[in-house]
């Protein structure tokens, strides 16, 4: 049976995809700056004969054609780049770049696809159809690696009829996955405000117009972006994580600076939310004698997951993992560039557990402590060829 030999090939690759996941974990690259990431890739998939397209500078794109005839194509992506993050993990693996880290488990991604790309070629006699891997760089960083090949074509020549993504999930155990059809996750955008007004001695307000206080009533007047305009149906979050008001305990100082993020999971309304922001923000620096530059920078739109393919690759899951390891999932307003897959082309994006309580590897992703089961890169590997397979009719 077609999936007795993926398992078996799993299991036989299983120290390469761990050996190679290390490597790129002690060697991440920030966004658009995986170099030696995309050299690495390359030189793998010169080794499994399989020829490659660069694009969007870091960016690869693979073909694996099966020798039996069939037009059907499916798309496999992984993201490359890792986090600027300082790594508290004391493991044999542990980066040797300062500073970056992959605590997103992009490197499980890229050494998982490379896995699968290696199962592919030993079953490459025995199906039909054409695997498309992508290996995509910059998921953490605006306007988003996937725009850019999007951009370049990667979804053309040949044009996939799905694309399926996977990424980690500490918060499921290894041995299971998860899923959610319709929508999963959030647009995201950047928020960046400058409150002006006029500075001097705290002890004498009269003569001043105080940009903290001004820049007070917008934080808490904004919230009722959410809590009173939005559609209660429609997820959405506004959240401020950066204000810098450089003065003194008596000193006010000439401006202040905010920044924040805003996320829903309605293109619509998004577009609405922004004006009424910009417009509430500036309305009320002017009603205060201050004025706002109020300024939103637009990231990824929202994720879907398209209702039937995600049910199909839902039931190739439980035939392969067993329906009891396969977890349903609940909408999560983080935002991933995946989602501009997901907005031009029927897409699957779902969870590949990671987490092991009992060996203490629960540290979310994004943290210094970040790490994964690497039992998982078993499944991770062998999931994602047998989805494509079965996806293209195998």
């Amino acid at each position: 049976m077609l999936k007795d030999k993926i398992t078996q090939l799993a299991e036989q690759i299983h120290g390469n995809v761990v050996e190679n996941r290390r490597h790129l974990h002690a060697n991440p690259e920030l966004s658009f700056h995986e170099y030696e990431t995309s050299a690495f890739v390359a030189k793998k998939l010169d080794e499994l004969g399989i020829g490659y397209e660069k694009m969007a500078n870091t960016g690869l794109v693979a073909l694996i054609k099966g020798a039996k005839p069939s037009d059907a194509v499916v798309a496999l992506r992984a993201d490359m780049d890792a986090l600027p993050i300082v790594e508290a993990n004391d493991v044999i693996y542990k980066s040797k770049n300062p500073g970056v880290m992959h605590a997103c488990g992009h490197d499980v991604h890229t050494s998982s696809l490379l896995g699968t790309a290696k199962i592919l070629t030993e079953l490459k006699d025995e199906f039909a159809g054409t695997v498309k891997l992508i290996f995509q760089p910059a998921e953490e960083k605006l306007p988003g690696g996937a725009n850019l090949m999007i951009q370049e074509g990667v979804l053309e020549n040949p044009k996939p009829d799905a694309v399926v993504g996977q990424h980690v999930m500490p918060l499921i155990e290894s041995g299971k996955v998860g899923f959610r059809a319709g929508k999963y996750m959030a647009s995201t955008d950047e928020i960046y405000v400058t409150v002006h007004g006029k500075g001097g001695h705290g002890a004498q307000p009269q003569q001043n117009i105080d940009p903290v206080l001004i820049t007070s009533h917008i934080i808490v007047a904004l919230q009722q972006i959410v809590s009173r305009i939005a559609d209660p149906k429609t997820p959405s979050v506004l959240s401020f994580g950066k204000v810098i008001a450089n003065g003194a305990t008596n000193v006010i100082p000439n401006e202040v600076y905010l920044e924040g993020t805003f996320r829903t999971m309605d293109e619509e309304w998004r577009a609405k939310a922004h004006e009424k922001m910009k417009k509430m923000a500036e309305g009320i620096a002017e009603a205060m004698g201050g004025s706002c530059e109020f300024k939103i920078m637009r990231g990824y739109p929202f994720l879907i997951n398209e209702e039937k393919l995600t049910a199909d690759v839902r039931a190739y899951a439980e035939d392969y993992l067993g329906k009891e390891n396969v977890l349903d999932l609940d909408i999560w307003m983080a935002a991933e560039d995946f989602a501009y897959y997901s907005q031009v082309s029927d897409a699957c994006f779902y969870r590949l557990g990671t987490g092991n309580v009992a060996r203490g590897i629960t540290s979310s992703v994004h943290t210094p402590t970040f790490d994964v089961d690497e039992d998982s890169l078993r499944l991770s590997t062998g999931l994602m060829t047998y989805i494509a397979l079965k996806q293209l009719g195998n």
